[in-house]
Parts: C-alpha cells; sequence; structure tokens
C-alpha cells in the first residue's frame, strides 16, 4: 500500500455494506455507515475542502469529538492533498491558539456537541470554518453531477507524503508538531497486523480520534480487519455502559485510566451485592485456568460488558500490575505496548505472552536499545519526519545516527522483554546519589489500596505522595465518568486518615529504605490534573506539593495531621 487511502479503499472493495463506523446518542439511538459508505462520504469531504480553496499542501485543523464524519474528513483531506492536524478537545485556548499559529492551517473543521471553548475564545475566528457533518453529509443537488469522478482523478498521496501533524506539547511553552507520513502510519498498522492475532473485531472507541493510538489501532487497523467500530458521543458512564453491552464489545484500546475506572465499576457493584470475599477468593482459584473458563465463571460480570469482551490493547502510561491482574482473572487478556507520537509503536505483549510488568519485547522490524543513561531510544519505519518548522526541535530529540530520545527510562530483563522504570525527568536523585523512580512507589501504594497517586521529592532527600482521597479516581475535566454516583456520601476526614496512613505503612513495609514515603499529602480535587491523553500532570501536581498551597501532612509516628 502506498497511503492511507490504499487502505480504505482495500477495505471497501472487501467488506462492502457491512458495517464500518456508528455513532450512539445519549437517548441510545445509533447512526451507523457502511465501509462503502465511509469511502463515498470521504470523497464528499474532499470535494468540499477544494471547493472552499483549500488545496494541495494546505493544513486544515480538526476539533472535533469522535463520530463517523471525523474520520471521514480524515480521509477526505487526504483525498484533497490536505495536511490534518487534530486539536484535541481537552486542549485549552491558549494552547489550541499557539497550535493553530504555529500550523499556519487553512480552515477549521469543528465538530458539534463539543464540551469544549467557542472557537473564537481560542484564537480561531479568523479561520473559516466548516462543520465535520457539513463536510461529510450526503450528496445533495448542489453538486454537479461529474463530482465524483473528478476526486476519483485527483492526484493520490504516496507512502512519503505528509499526512498529518500530531502537536505533542501544546500545554505549555512552544507546541511541537509531530510531521507524520502516510508510510510512517501504514507501517504502524503494518505492525499491529504482526502483533494482533486475527479474531472478530467488534469496537467501542472511547479515547480521541486525535490521539495516534486510536487512530492507528482502533481506526486504520481495525479497518482492515473489518472491524465494527462504534463512537459514543456521551461520557455518562450508563450510556458507556450500555453501547458496550449492547455492540457486543470484543476489542477495546484503553490507557490504564480507563482500565482503572472500569475495575472500580465492578467492584462497586460486586461491594452492593455483599460478595467481595467470594468474588476475591473466585479470582485466586481461576488464575491456574484457561482464559475462556474464567469468562465462563464471572459470566455475569461480562453479561453486563456484551458477553464477548476478550481484549484490551492497553499503552499510554504506566500501568499498574495489580490491575492488569485484575482483568486476566476475569478472562480479558490485557496486552500492553509501548511507543511514542514520534516514533509509533516499539515493543507489546501479545495474547500469548503477556506477563504483568512488561511492554513486551521490541516488534519485528522495530530497533529498541537503552543508552548509557538507560533512555530508551528507538528508530524504524514509523520514525516521525521531524517537527514542523522547528529544526532545533528535532535535532535535539535524535542521536546524532537517528535514534529517537523517548525520555523514558526502562531495562530488559533476562528474557528481552521490556520494562519501564520511569521519565527522566521525574527522576529523584537523593543527595546520598542514590536513584528513586516515582512509579515504583506509585506502584506499591496502589498494591496497599490507594487507587492513584503521585509522589514527589518536597526538599533533598523528602519523599512524600500525594494522594487522592480514597474512592476518587474519575476522568478529569468535568463530564466524563464520574467515580461515584452523584450524591453518594464519602468518607469522614478520620477514616480517610487512617486508610491513608495504613495504606503508606503497607507500601513502606515492601519498599527499601531509600525509596520510603516521609509524608502524604491529600489532593483537594477529585482527580489529578490530566494530559488528553489521561496522563498526570506531574509538573503540576509537584509545584502544587512545594510550593503553591501546601496542606497538612501525616507525619511518620505521629497520629494526627502534623
Amino acid at each position: 500500500m502506498q497511503s492511507l487511502l490504499d487502505l480504505l479503499d482495500d477495505a471497501a472493495a472487501r467488506y462492502g455494506d457491512r458495517p464500518a463506523l456508528g455513532l450512539r446518542r445519549d437517548d441510545g439511538s445509533a447512526e451507523r455507515w457502511s465501509f462503502a459508505e465511509l469511502t463515498r462520504r470521504s470523497k464528499l469531504v474532499a470535494w468540499r475542502l477544494r471547493a472552499a480553496g483549500v488545496g494541495p499542501g494546505d493544513r486544515v485543523l480538526t476539533w472535533s469529538p469522535s463520530t463517523p464524519e471525523l474520520p471521514a474528513t480524515y480521509f477526505g483531506a487526504m483525498r484533497a492533498g490536505v495536511t490534518v492536524v487534530p486539536l484535541d478537545l481537552r486542549m485549552a485556548p491558549e494552547s489550541v491558539e499557539r497550535i493553530a499559529a504555529k500550523a499556519d492551517a487553512r480552515h477549521l473543521a469543528i465538530g458539534s456537541g463539543r464540551d469544549g471553548p467557542d472557537p473564537r475564545e481560542a484564537g480561531l475566528g479568523r479561520f473559516p470554518t466548516t462543520s465535520v457533518e457539513a463536510l461529510a453529509a450526503p450528496a445533495d443537488a448542489a453538486l454537479p453531477s461529474e463530482w465524483e469522478a473528478q476526486v476519483d482523478g485527483w492526484p493520490r498521496p504516496g507512502r512519503d507524503d505528509l499526512a498529518e501533524i500530531i502537536f505533542t506539547s501544546g500545554t505549555t511553552g512552544v507546541p511541537k508538531g509531530v510531521m507524520l507520513t502516510h508510510g510512517n502510519i501504514l507501517a504502524s498498522v503494518e505492525a499491529a497486523h504482526r502483533i494482533i492475532a486475527p479474531q472478530e473485531h467488534r469496537v467501542v472507541s472511547l479515547l480521541p480520534l486525535s490521539h495516534l493510538l486510536e487512530q492507528v489501532t482502533a481506526l486504520y487497523y481495525a479497518l482492515t480487519v473489518g472491524a465494527d467500530i462504534l463512537y459514543v458521543r456521551s461520557r455518562n458512564p450508563r450510556v458507556i455502559f450500555e453501547a458496550i453491552r449492547d455492540h457486543r464489545v470484543t476489542t477495546m484500546v484503553v490507557v490504564p485510566q480507563v482500565l482503572d475506572l472500569f475495575w472500580s465499576a465492578i467492584e462497586r457493584e460486586v461491594e452492593k451485592a455483599g460478595r467481595e470475599r467470594t468474588f476475591n477468593r473466585l479470582r485466586s482459584i481461576v488464575r491456574r485456568l484457561p482464559y475462556r473458563l474464567r469468562r465462563l465463571i464471572f459470566r455475569r460480570v461480562h453479561a453486563q460488558l456484551g458477553g464477548r469482551l476478550n481484549l484490551f490493547v492497553c499503552a499510554g502510561a504506566f500501568l499498574p500490575p495489580s490491575l492488569q491482574q485484575a482483568w486476566e482473572d476475569l478472562g480479558v487478556v490485557v496486552m500492553q505496548g509501548y511507543g511514542a507520537t514520534e516514533c509509533g509503536p516499539a515493543s507489546v505483549t501479545s495474547k500469548q505472552d503477556h506477563g504483568l510488568g512488561t511492554v513486551g519485547k521490541p516488534i519485528e522490524g522495530f530497533e529498541v536499545k537503552l543508552s548509557a543513561e538507560n533512555e530508551i531510544l528507538m528508530r524504524g519505519p514509523s520514525l516521525f519526519h521531524g517537527y514542523f518548522r522547528d529544526p532545533d526541535a528535532t535535532r535535539a530529540a535524535l542521536t546524532a545516527d537517528g535514534w529517537y530520545r523517548t525520555g523514558d527510562i526502562g531495562r530488559f530483563d533476562a528474557t528481552g522483554h521490556l520494562i519501564l522504570m520511569g521519565r527522566t525527568r521525574d527522576i529523584i536523585v537523593l543527595p546520598n546519589g542514590l536513584n528513586v523512580y516515582p512509579e515504583d512507589i506509585e506502584n506499591a501504594l496502589r498494591t496497599a489500596g490507594l487507587r492513584d497517586s503521585v509522589v514527589v521529592e518536597t526538599r533533598p532527600g523528602r519523599i512524600e505522595a500525594v494522594v487522592l482521597t480514597p474512592g476518587s479516581h474519575g476522568l478529569p475535566q468535568g463530564g466524563d465518568i464520574p467515580a461515584r454516583a452523584e450524591g453518594a456520601p464519602g468518607p469522614d476526614a478520620a477514616t480517610v486518615r487512617e486508610q491513608l496512613n495504613a495504606a503508606v505503612k503497607q507500601a513502606n513495609a515492601t519498599l527499601a529504605a531509600h525509596q520510603r514515603v516521609a509524608a502524604w499529602r491529600l489532593w483537594p480535587d477529585s482527580d489529578f490534573p490530566r494530559t488528553h491523553t489521561l496522563k498526570v500532570k506531574r509538573d503540576e501536581v509537584r509545584r502544587w506539593a512545594v510550593v503553591d498551597a501546601p496542606l497538612p501532612v501525616q507525619e511518620e509516628g505521629t497520629s494526627a495531621p502534623a
């Protein structure tokens, strides 16, 4: 294949009128597009972009929730020779404005139903704007009869042509636009075929299509295997779980935060039924059984998830081993991957080899190695073509011989599996020279019962944990899946102190002396601030803990906050 258009055309030729994309609305109604319909709608988008004065070499911003019209806009832009610049709905107005200026775009394609700021607030009022719904609308009498033949006659992109620019650092400072060619993205899709064993795929898409992980796995790869993809407009948990059940989902692409939210919902239902002891005893027993039998034993849980769920593909952040084990106890394989927007996938586990705490072996055709400082370096056919109009940042991101510097620290175990240890910028170097990896301590705290925490050094040699109130771990920014039903009572202050003290003490008992937590601080909100891919914004938490708003700290060995 020479471009992502070839991918779509091949899928349409093989699957035709089978369902490809769907949308479930809040009221339960649904819209369905076939593979053939997606192809036709993409051609309509291409024609309308050209008619709006957007042509080859131009860039178009897309700012929309995930709906069938958004992939149609992506493919339509490719047909028109236009480069897509996806904007995430979570981005702050000032970030969007910086990215728009940096991208030097010609047009804005915007989706309805956004919860974000008005385009004018984000500095986008100067752009000619069309809704993705209007771009991908069915053909009408205003179109000339020969429109489709003209679109089919336009030059098609090749593997070296730019497909999209994804800005990865728009929240602070100068945004960097990762330039990805059709060949880069196709290489990632081809890698997915080598990784994921053939099976039926019915997908509910929850992650933003502005993120490369969701594009590669839950759109481009999914289309090549004839998957039935469903988008959910609502963030209401009831609507989401109904969609998962009714769609009879088999496969989901997630980040660890989503896995955690789903698991906490299951635990709440088990607790409400008074079956915690039985549930946990069964979990410990079934680990010796085949996955098919595990799903049978927990069939009541699976019935609420549609009865077909068997695979999670998880990436984007650290996955606590205990969370992976919890889902695998139910018979759902969790494949964990590792990569970056700049270089696509690097390593991943498989359905046959998915041990806890590892992101698998390097993917065939992709190279991964460690620097002298144990920084993970990567290169391969999906390696980006630099940052858009930023040669200095491009040079800084690559070694002299062309390896991408990930900024992540890792190691290989005896069997060649890659294990992530944290970010270079987050390593705590103690006064005695020892290194402390916050993720190690955070994982120990999670094993001790804390859903989420951020470990920081508040002064030289002093390690503290910023923690959430027990039971609070919902997705950020309002309007997303809540951790607790609205109006439900939370624990009282004394109970919170007791639970947190016990968890910290339990975690410290498993840690080396130089890793132990000296104190904890309670984060004032229900969740930490997060990026659009749900990673914790550690810098904000660190600034709060060290400077901005210190809270009473439970000192080791005391019975009340100091």
